[in-house]
């Protein structure tokens, strides 16, 4: 990849917060490390990093070019993706499997922005829970996976794709709608729809509850239904809540359909996973990732 080697510097010392650990990733000595921060800082007039001692970061300028190296960076990243795809010709067919919130609100877009890129690949689409995509994984019905759980075998090699949130969701006119937030422990007295066993979200939902010491199985489980576009429908017409990826529900919060209900002390975040058997390395599964990778969320 071509680009001003003084600019990779910064972002990695920006990264790590260490002059010495950047020296070592980028095989060059810590003065040259030094040097080019400080040719940096020179021609913009302006200091980057605060040091204290051993201890170093960020200013509010560093912050800000942070974020535009990253976007550099970024766009590298995709003319690099394009000038290499163009030089060879995709063909051939590729089974996905997706797991049903993925499949249902992040793959859409990107399924139909990689057909318009390469017309040639014949892509098919297989949706079930995270836990039966792993299955079909290692039986080889797909080519690969895209999940939203926490299970981590060792047959399978997990990549990040991208993160999202769970949150709680209610109508909008439900009473805890006007709360600020609630606690966890008032989760035990909630109505709640929960997914199916086998369910990522389910299964993050779970580790996420351990460190408040609450189980699954402590929740007022009103009803478990198998769908998020169920769940949705469901929460219309009772008082009931869910717990939802925020990437399922941005079009009820933006027509005020739906609100969040924070939870004070629990966040649950997680990323939706790439997955591919280990050892494997084949060209369209890792176009795809790739594509998708790029693709942009905003």
């Amino acid at each position: 990849m071509i680009f001003d080697f003084r600019l990779q510097v910064f972002y990695t010392v920006a990264k790590r917060l260490s002059f010495t650990k950047a020296a070592e990733e980028l095989c060059i000595t810590q003065p040259a490390v030094t040097k080019h921060i400080q040719e940096i800082e020179l021609h913009f007039k302006i200091k980057f990093f605060e040091r204290n001692g051993t201890k170093i970061k960020l200013t509010p300028a560093g912050e800000i070019f942070l974020q535009y190296a990253e976007d550099v960076f970024s766009v590298y990243r995709k003319m690099e993706f394009e000038m290499n795809t163009l030089a060879e010709r995709n063909s051939g067919k590729l089974k996905i499997g997706a797991s049903t919130t993925v499949a249902q609100y992040v793959l859409p877009p990107i399924l139909a922005a990689f057909h318009k890129r390469f017309k040639e690949i014949k892509v098919s689409l297989t949706i079930s829970n995270t836990e039966q995509i792993e299955q079909y994984l290692e039986n080889k019905q797909i080519d690969l996976g895209i999940i939203e759980g926490q299970s981590k075998k060792s047959s399978i090699k997990y990549t990040e794709f991208i993160k999202d949130e769970i949150v709680l969701v209610s109508g909008i006119e439900h009473p805890l709608a006007k709360k600020q937030y609630i606690y966890p422990k008032d989760l035990k007295k909630i109505p709640l729809l929960l997914r199916e066993p086998g369910s990522g979200t389910l299964e993050v939902i779970a580790h996420a509850l351990k460190p408040h010491e609450i189980k699954l199985s402590q929740l007022k489980n009103e009803m478990q239904l198998g769908s998020t576009e169920s769940m949705k429908l469901y929460l219309v017409h009772s008082t009931a809540l869910a717990f939802l990826s925020i990437h399922s529900v941005l079009k009820e919060l933006q027509h005020k359909e739906f609100t969040i209900i924070d939870i004070k002390g629990l966040n649950i975040e997680r990323y939706f996973y790439f997955i591919q058997l280990q050892g494997q390395n084949e060209k369209l599964p890792e176009l795809f990732m790739k594509f998708a990778s790029h693709y942009n969320f905003k």
